[in-house]
This record gives C-alpha cells, structure tokens and sequence, in this order.
C-alpha cells in the first residue's frame, strides 16, 4: 500500500506543536468532567431540573457527531484551519456558556461548546500523523492520553473549588483565557503543516445522514443510561430511527465522489480490529470511572470527596499504561504486544476489583490501577495501529474514526451498565427492602442512594450487603465483555510501523 511521507518538522516545531495540541486536548477533555460537581448549583439558579442531564449529554453527544467531519474536512482543507476553528468555536461558547440566562440557553451553549471540542480533540491527534512517523507516533499519543487522565481527575476538583468558592460560572469562563492562549500559539506554530492540493468536494448528504444517524442513535443510548427502559416508545423510535438513517449513509457512501467516511476503511482488516479494541477499552474505562465511585458510596457510606479519591487509582494508571506503551512502542516499531497485554490484563483486573470489598483500600486501589494502566496501554496504541493502517490522505478520517469509536464506546458502556445495574437491582431484594421504584426517568445513582439513605440500622447494612453482591455481579459481567476486546487483539495482524528510514531520500 502507498504512503505519503510525513513532513519532516525540527524537534523543537514538533515541540511547539505538541504543547498545542496537548491544551487543546486538555480543555476538550476537561469540560466532560468539570461541569458535573457544578449540576446542582446550576439546577438551583435555574430551578429547572427537566434539562439537566442534557448539559452533559448535549456536550458530549455533539463532541461525538462533530468528531468525523471535522477529521475528512481536515483531510480536504488542512488541519490547521479547522484546528483554530474548532479552538475558536469552544472558546466562544464558553462565554455564552457563562453568560447563560437560562437552562436552555445553557444547553445549547453546550452543544456548540461540544462542536468545538471535537475538532480540537480530532485535528489535533491527526496533525501528529501528519509530522510525525508511524514508529514515533506512539510516544507522542502517550502524552495525549495523560492529557486525558489529566482531565478526568482535575475536572471534578476544579470544578469543586470554582463552584464553591466562586461560581458556577466560571467552569465555563476559565476556557475562555485558556482557550485563547491555546488559539494563539496554535496559530503561531501550526503554519508549516501540509495543504491538501486536490479540490474538496463535500459530500452534504452524507453529512446529514451521518448527523442524523448518529445524534438519534446517541440520545437512545442516552436515554436508557438515564434510567428510561429499552423498550420504551422514545428509546424504540430513536434507536430505529438511527439504524435506518445510519443504513441510507453507509449506501449513499459507497456511492459518493468524496464520501465522508470512506467505506474501503471497513476493508481494511487491522484498521477495523484497532476500532473494535478501542471501543471495548473505552467501554471498560468509562463505565468503570461512573461505577466505581457509585459502588464506593453505596457500599461503605462514603461521600462525592471520598469517592473521587477512590477513583484516584484508576486515573493515575491510565497515564502510566500509555507513557510506558508509548514509548516501548516506538523502541520496538511494534504494537500489537502492548495491546494484548493491556487486553490481558483487563479482564483480570476486573475480575479481582469484583471480589475485593471497596473496605479494603490498598487491594481495591491495585487492582482500580491495573485497569488504568490495562486501558492506558491499549487507547494510544491503537490509534498508531489505525494511522499505521491507512494511506497518508485518509490520516483524519482515520484518526477520526478511531475517536468515534472511542465516543461510541464509553457511552454504550455506561448505558449499558447503567441499565444492567437497575436490573439487577430490580430483580435482587434491594427494591422490596428499600421500598424505592428502580425503574423509571432518572439516573440509577441518585435511585441507589435515595433508597439507602431512606433506610436506617440494621436494614440499611443489609442493602450495602445486597448492592456489594449486586455490583460483583455486574463487574464479572464487565470483565466478560472485556473479553471481546481480547479477541479483538489475538486477531490483529503483528505489523510493524513504519520509522524514518521510510522518509530517507
């Protein structure tokens, strides 16, 4: 297969483009996390509480749908563009974020903040495929991984302090000097990446469909994480909804000039079982970050403080498993290695999290940290597996792709075991002891623990007996979905990447 040589950039510009990149991705990521200890400060200005979960859910469902187009229009126009259009964009609905009168000014601010996000999240981690090699690679997703984890632990402490001791405005606000501290030197140190030459051609139609598709396919998923059930006639239409739309794209795509999402992508063997490795990781990785704190407060009483520390673990592995993948990836020019072991050592370390009490802190925390590095080791590794895969134009539709799948992945994860919680709660005793109605409109989390602090002495210790059984249960069923992840690594193809012997002249 042909590949277009990256261009060879001096150290230091990769340097300067790499801090760009890494506080782009950092504010992208931030804001999924930030805003969450802020949502009741937000629901009490505004008492309205009917839109609250969309100012999450609209974020993160626009940031998944923008994702792909920015990565083809980036590969039609340069990413250097959309790179500073996405930075200004977020930027700018930060303030209206800030600025927000009312809950659905809020919401849509959100929804254009989560259009900016994904291209800085997408763009950036494709301009790395542009400049530097596949064998290098590696090293260099590592760092945007710990820009992730990063994020995941700082979001919710930041967003803490701000909250209390300011405002709930300025979880917004600060993006703003931020944002316009990472415009500027993005504008400053981006201008030597490469321009496309060949005429863009957009595909519209297909951009619709996609949009339509797969907006109507996440707010299914949604919906049922926020406690509707599967059968419900919003959750049957949304879902049915998006099957067919997304089935008109893929026919229109093999058919279009320019599509958005080339479908020779899908033939092509290791680019495909990269996509389905990560999406099993993020699946594992995103449901284990909202279940974990949930299992910690249900079970032993603890507070929001206590169960973010708890967490602690868990986000420290995740930048570990990536540096250390990285940069064994770019010694060895292989990455199948780092991704079966990290695929090994999923499946066991949640196992060993569902037998070992949330009491126990030091046992709990290895195993919670053997899952961060399990899944560290396999999300920067599989997005160089991706890159390595496809042809050099097809770099941002690829890397876009692999963040889609990444999107689609966390949240089928917490939908899924979020869902699966309210029915093993429903089917256990915990519903006739606690008197609680499971199912219905509303997040399983607030559910549990309404109906635990609605119990007193001896009954409340039998319901955190109960939810400790309930939720061993439902990590074995995690660690057994980890498996197809595995599957997915056993079958990847050994390749190794390619270094810069390829760009000797």
């Amino acid at each position: 297969m042909p590949h277009l040589n990256p261009p060879d950039l001096p150290k230091p510009a990769i340097r300067s483009v790499l801090i760009a990149l890494m506080l782009a991705i950092f504010l992208g990521a931030l804001d999924q996390t930030i805003v969450a200890v802020s949502m009741p400060a937000i629901s009490a200005q505004f008492k309205d509480v009917s839109l609250l979960a969309w100012v999450i859910s609209g974020y993160m469902v626009a940031m998944t749908v923008a994702v792909p187009i920015y990565g083809k229009l980036g590969d039609l126009y340069g990413r250097r563009t959309l790179m500073l259009f996405g930075m200004g964009l977020f930027t700018l609905a930060s303030v209206f974020c800030g600025m927000a009168q009312s809950m659905e000014q809020l919401v849509l601010a959100r929804i254009i903040q989560g259009i900016g996000a994904g291209g800085m999240i997408s763009v950036s981690q494709a301009i790395i495929g542009d400049i530097v090699p596949p064998r290098e690679r590696g090293r260099y997703q590592g760092y945007f991984s710990s820009m992730y984890a990063v994020a995941s632990v700082a979001g919710p402490v930041l967003g803490g302090y701000m909250t209390e001791y300011l405002s709930w405005r300025w979880v917004f606000l600060i993006n703003v000097p931020l944002g316009l501290g990472a415009w500027l030197v993005a504008n400053r140190t981006l201008v030597g990446l490469p321009v496309p030459q060949r005429k863009p051609v957009i595909d519209y139609l297909g951009t619709m469909l996609m949009i339509i598709g797969l907006t109507a396919l996440l707010l299914g998923i949604t919906q049922v994480g926020q406690g509707l059930a599967w059968r419900s006639p919003e959750v049957v239409g949304l879902l049915a909804g998006a099957v067919l739309t997304l089935a008109l794209f893929v026919w229109h795509e093999r058919r279009a000039r320019e599509p958005l999402l080339p479908m020779h992508l899908f033939a092509n063997r290791n680019a495909v079982l990269c996509w389905c490795t990560i999406f099993f990781t993020s699946f594992q990785a995103i449901s284990l970050i909202v279940l974990i704190p949930l299992r910690f407060q249900s079970v032993t009483g603890g507070g929001a403080d206590s169960a973010a520390l708890h967490l602690l673990p868990l986000a420290m592995g995740l930048p570990i498993g990536a540096y250390f993948a990285g940069r064994r990836t770019s010694v060895t020019g292989r990455y199948k290695p780092m991704i079966l072991i990290g695929a090994l050592l999923m499946p066991f370390s949640i196992l060993d999290m569902a037998f070992s009490a949330p009491q126990a802190t030091l046992l709990s925390s290895a195993f919670m940290l053997l899952s961060g590095i399990a899944s560290g080791m396999q999300f920067p590794t599989s997005l160089v597996g991706t890159q390595n895969a496809v042809e050099q134009r097809d770099i941002g539709v690829a890397t876009s792709t692999t963040n889609l799948f990444r999107a689609l992945g966390g949240a089928v994860g917490v939908a899924l075991m979020s869902a699966l919680l309210l029915a093993l709660l429903q089917d256990s005793s915990f519903a006739h002891l606690s008197g609680s109605a499971l199912i219905g409109e509303g997040h399983s989390g607030n559910v549990l623990l309404d109906g635990l602090n609605a119990a007193a002495g001896d009954e409340q210790n039998a319901l955190r007996g109960e939810l400790l059984l309930t939720f061993r249960h439902l990590l074995m069923v995690s660690a057994a979905v980890s498996l197809l992840g595995l599957a997915a690594a056993i079958a990847m193809p050994n390749r190794l990447l390619r270094g810069r012997e390829h760009n000797a002249r």
